[in-house]
């Protein structure tokens, strides 16, 4: 038996650090929103042992990878018996700030609980799946969502928008540990002017208002990225040029994406901008996991 699942990206409609804990994880408050982009990951039981292949030089193939983590502790949990070959097809760009390793591990929980019939609840595999990387959460309920905490505590929000994203990444990779490390907070609350407001563009959402999404969102881990590389701040300002309603970096970055109200309008500012940025892509978003 074989299960195939696609394994779908996120962009950071807002994202806010709220503080650090003791432990050194940061308290975040960010809006997570699927794109339909994904990878498609296909799962088929073997005899023993744990098995990946993908199509992609960049996706590691050892142990350090989310899908391998994910497969070893439902069957350590759950003493399955069999084993399991896993298959990346890798869409989603790599280090990019878009939850492509999470969402791969995401994929591998909910495609393990179909393949074994373990009767995992969504819950349950949540559970499971923070344990691993605080955006599994969210990848595995997908869809639209204010993220609090290390990212688990998840308020499902309705997007009443038409959004669509123009998605850009730079030729460069980088390190979210790193970044993190760089914003140089002390355990206890983050506190200061200059934190984007998450609760205005949640406001947005509710009212359908995409200019007003775009005109309020921001993300506070920007100002280390983009004090690294210049491309951030240029990618942004190109996007802005070409017409999207407004620009912000995802995640840790470096991929930064413009808002657009219609289709139209993005593919537009996407055939502008292709000859700069290769690497360049429209998507729909509001995308629910299947």
């Amino acid at each position: 038996m074989v299960v195939e699942r696609k394994a779908y990206a996120k962009i950071n409609i807002g994202l806010d650090i709220t503080g650090k804990k003791e432990n050194g994880y940061h308290l975040i408050k960010t809006i997570m929103q699927q794109v339909d982009l994904y990878d498609v990951i296909t799962l088929e039981k073997i005899e023993s042992g744990i098995e990946i292949g993908t199509n992609s030089k960049d996706v590691p193939t050892d142990d350090s990878n989310l899908a391998v983590k994910a497969a070893k502790i439902l069957i350590d949990k759950f003493n399955i018996c069999s084993g399991i070959k896993i298959f990346i097809d890798k869409r989603i760009p790599v280090a990019a700030g878009m939850a492509g390793g999470s969402t791969d591990g995401a994929a591998v929980l909910l495609g393990m609980n179909d393949l074994f019939e373990l009767g995992l609840s969504e819950e349950e595999l949540c559970e499971i799946g923070v344990t691993l990387g605080a955006d599994i959460p969210f990848c595995i309920k997908g869809g639209c969502a204010l993220c609090e905490g290390i990212g688990e505590e998840m308020t499902t929000l309705e997007n009443k928008t038409e959004m669509y994203a123009l998605i850009t990444k730079p030729n460069l990779n980088v390190s979210t540990k790193h970044v993190y490390q760089s914003l140089g907070l002390s355990v206890g609350p983050a506190v200061g002017p200059e934190h984007p407001d998450v609760d205005k563009v949640i406001d947005a959402f509710a009212a359908g208002d995409t200019k007003k999404v775009a005109a309020t969102m921001g993300n506070y881990l920007e100002k280390v990225t983009a004090s690294e590389y210049d491309i951030i701040e240029e990618l942004k300002h190109d996007i802005l040029m070409a017409g999207a309603l407004g620009s912000n970096m995802s995640g840790s970055g470096p991929t930064v994406f413009g808002l657009f109200d219609s289709m139209e309008a993005a593919l537009v500012a996407e055939a502008e901008l292709k000859d700069k940025y290769p690497d360049i892509f429209v998507k729909a978003t509001g995308v629910i996991n299947g």
